[in-house]
């Protein structure tokens, strides 16, 4: 999602379909915190219009007041940050297993017994003989 800010309050506020009046009150409100330009101008970016769109959702769809959408953004923004935390070590962890796996191979060494049937052992524990 794009996180420029591109749009005026004008447009912004027809792409969602309210009044620009409605889009100051939920910035007023803290629900949405458009960028702003060197002459203090709004600009809105294409992820502000995704929250745009379910605040609208929330309000006139479920009929969930102005508190209640905050209560619901503040939950939904949470659950992001957990989702990209999960997201970020269960990279760590697929990260860690492949070095587990790296080190078994490298540890792993072949060597006779005297029946001549290729076994593999630990390399350490050959060496702490």
């Amino acid at each position: 999602m794009d996180d420029r800010p591109r749009y005026m309050i004008s447009v912004a506020a027809d792409l969602v379909g309210v009044h620009p009046q409605t889009l100051r009150i939920y910035e007023q409100k803290g629900l949405v915190r458009p960028g702003r330009t060197a002459g203090n101008t709004r600009l809105y970016s294409e992820r502000d219009l995704e929250r745009l769109r379910l605040i609208q959702r929330l309000t006139t769809e479920l009929g969930l007041n102005l508190a209640g959408v905050e209560h619901v953004l503040r939950l939904e923004d949470q659950l992001q940050r957990m989702q990209a935390r999960m997201e970020r070590l269960e990279r760590q962890l697929r990260e860690e297993i492949r070095d587990v796996h790296r080190q078994y191979r490298r540890d792993l060494v072949p060597y006779e017994r005297h029946d001549d049937q290729l076994l593999v052992q630990r390399a350490w524990a050959t060496s702490a003989r």
